[in-house]
């Protein structure tokens, strides 16, 4: 993922010099993202490849004004969101989304190279514990461990509190801890 200074250069060449370049690059950056996300709320990988198209087109279409979007990571996500809800209204009549509809596909977590010596038995149940939260919580956990986003622009993007993000939070990583935690009782005692 792009650093926030990065995001702001290639912002900032896309407005002023309309670089196809530097659009490319943005659109690498986040599709994946953008992709999974659409796919969480619609259920169908063709829609939410038009979904998140037609949310690159119009950055593209409104480049001049690119320069003025602040938090661009936040925004992308919001405009997938609301294209992918305004899409399900017109097409099935379906006027609300609930968070728990959304049912997100998370990544194998990534570890750096002090992280791998982690067993593979601990991370399997990290990775199981984590697709067996509720959804609201997994969504929650995803946008905030994989995709990076802070928990106010969480907040932000469903429409809650900051407050729940923090409990939300908290539940993942409480049944992750127990899902992972190891009963130290049983066994030899170290000798002092």
């Amino acid at each position: 993922m792009l650093a926030p200074e990065e995001i702001k250069l290639l912002q900032q060449n896309i407005c002023a010099n309309n670089s196809e370049h530097a659009f490319g690059k943005l659109y690498m950056a986040f599709m994946p993202k953008m992709l999974q996300f659409a796919q969480s709320i619609i259920k169908n990988k063709e829609l939410a490849e038009e979904i998140v198209s037609d949310v690159f087109i119009k950055i593209w279409q409104y480049r001049e004004n690119l320069e003025k979007i602040d938090n661009l990571k936040l925004y992308l996500y919001i405009s997938v969101k609301n294209t992918a809800i305004n899409y399900l209204a017109r097409h099935y009549r379906k006027d609300v989304i609930s968070i728990d509809e959304i049912n997100i596909e998370t990544d194998a977590i990534q570890y750096n190279p002090e992280q791998l010596l982690i067993t593979s038995e601990v991370v399997n149940r990290i990775n199981t514990a984590i697709k067996m939260l509720p959804p609201r919580c997994k969504l929650i956990f995803k946008l905030a461990k994989e995709d990076g986003l802070k928990y106010n622009e969480i907040a932000q993007l469903l429409n809650i509190s900051v407050k729940t993000i923090d409990n939300q939070m908290a539940i993942a990583v409480k049944k992750i801890a127990g899902a992972i935690s190891f009963d130290l009782t049983k066994g030899s005692k170290p000798a002092y």
